[in-house]
């Protein structure tokens, strides 16, 4: 729009009027230079108005380019980096060194009731419940750096089942160091029960000794090969107060003629420089069903302290064959003790007692199990099981020696529960022996409660 100056327009008319006016005209004419006068004061409160709308534009202008500036700054923040926070990077470190070190401690409290009918005290009472174990358990890696280790308390001794530093060479490949179980048969397990099979009373299932071990696991193969200086105490003449107080058991000396069965040894032994092979096929069947075949050889030396005193060796065949939620495992074996000297069998030491197992024997486990998931309160898993194991071919002996575990495993949440009805001749812990003849048919019932964590 276009502005008149008012002065100008007052100039203007004065100049058309008539020289001779007359007084009407002058009163006019004074009525229009007071108009023009408040225009002028109007015109001039208009600029000062427009100025002030000015100033208040140029602000906004101001705080709008500020908040996009603020706006900008603040993506760019994003974009650029800024100056590490050292609270941050602590927390950054803690992140980082939880994912990368996460030792985990766990265990076992563990108790049972127990019923034999074999011991008149025990079975008069109907039984007895009493303490098994407390354990702590160490596993996880540091660096690359595996860890495993457990240790065990019983009321009557205490013992480590396993302590081992490995390392993952490639996808397949694992280096194991410490005590570590010697590769044996089905694994880690030739049975379903808390009594394991009779192979664990031989030395020959979940059996730790102090050595390297080199695993290779692939979709179709598993290949184990160990070398082992000496038992987890030491050897013959470890720094330990009792060669009984072990976790498994280990030949610890020779029965010679005239000592008990239970005796402490007079002639000690045990195994030296000992080496462990083991192979095993894995064939998947189905998309439910898988079968694993496999072999597995031990030889080594026994040392009495001073000299050798003869030779171990051990071979064994093994199955397993899975399909949905059954499992079947079965195994035989065969292991000699070609000692130097002539002997009543072998003394062998586990739990605290010594006990006699014959120098040479064959071992056949079968095994049948089923899982039954289910959802009863905290129940999630039932397990049934019956394992057979028989111990034939016994040197100097005649009897064979017989276990049947028929059972249940019950999983509720930390709780594990075996409930074992055990049937067996002249078997340990069960109220005999591998070294005699003679011996009767026991049974024991047995419910070990234990809380795992």
């Amino acid at each position: 729009m276009v502005r008149h100056t008012p002065r100008l327009l007052l100039a203007l008319c004065l100049a058309t009027q008539p020289v001779c006016a007359d007084e009407k005209q002058r009163k006019l004419q004074q009525e229009l230079k007071s108009i023009l006068e408040q225009m002028v004061t109007l015109q001039a409160r208009v600029k000062e108005l427009e100025a002030r709308l000015a100033e208040h534009d140029n602000d906004t202008a101001t705080e709008s380019n500020s908040a996009t500036k603020a706006d900008s700054d603040e993506i760019e923040s994003v974009r650029m980096p800024r100056a590490p926070d050292p609270r941050l990077a602590q927390l950054e470190r803690d992140v980082k060194a939880a994912k990368n070190a996460p030792i985990r401690v766990g265990g076992a409290v563990r108790f049972q009731y127990v019923y034999q009918d074999y011991a008149q005290g025990n079975k008069d009472r109907g039984g007895d419940v009493d303490f098994d174990l407390i354990r702590l358990d160490f596993n996880g890696e540091i660096g690359d750096v595996i860890l495993a280790a457990q240790y065990r308390w019983f009321q009557y001794m205490e013992a480590v089942q396993k302590a081992y530093v490995g390392y993952n060479l490639s996808k397949f490949w694992q280096a194991q160091v410490g005590i570590i179980n010697v590769p044996f048969g089905n694994l880690p397990y030739n049975s379903h029960n808390y009594f394991f099979s009779s192979n664990f009373y031989a030395g020959l299932e979940d059996n730790p000794e102090t050595g390297a071990n080199l695993r290779y696991r692939s979709e179709k193969w598993e290949w184990d090969l160990g070398f082992y200086k000496n038992g987890e105490q030491g050897g013959v003449d470890g720094f330990v107060s009792n060669r009984d107080d072990r976790y498994a058991y280990d030949p610890v000396g020779i029965r010679i003629a005239g000592e008990g069965i239970f005796d402490a040894p007079s002639e000690p032994m045990a195994q030296n420089n000992s080496w462990a092979l083991r192979g095993a096929r894995k064939f998947t069947l189905s998309v439910d069903s898988n079968l694993e075949l496999g072999l597995s050889v031990q030889h080594g030396d026994l040392h009495n302290g001073s000299n050798s005193v003869g030779e171990r060796s051990v071979l064994g065949g093994h199955l397993r064959y899975n399909k949905g939620p059954w499992e079947l495992m079965a195994m035989a074996s065969r292991y000699d003790y070609d000692l130097a000297q002539e002997n009543e069998g072998v003394v062998m030491g586990a739990y605290a007692y010594f006990d006699t197992m014959p120098a040479r024997a064959t071992l056949y486990t079968l095994n049948l199990a089923y899982d039954l998931p289910v959802s009863w309160g905290p129940v999630t898993n039932l397990r049934f099981y019956d394992n057979y194991s028989l111990m034939s071919a016994k040197s100097g002996l005649s009897d064979d020696t017989f276990m049947n575990v028929l059972g249940m495993a019950v999983s509720a949440g930390g709780l594990y529960t075996y409930f074992d009805l055990v049937t067996a001749q002249n078997h340990p812990f069960v109220g005999g022996s591998m070294g005699v003849d003679g011996g009767d048919t026991n049974t024991r019932f047995n419910i070990n409660f234990g809380y795992y964590f």
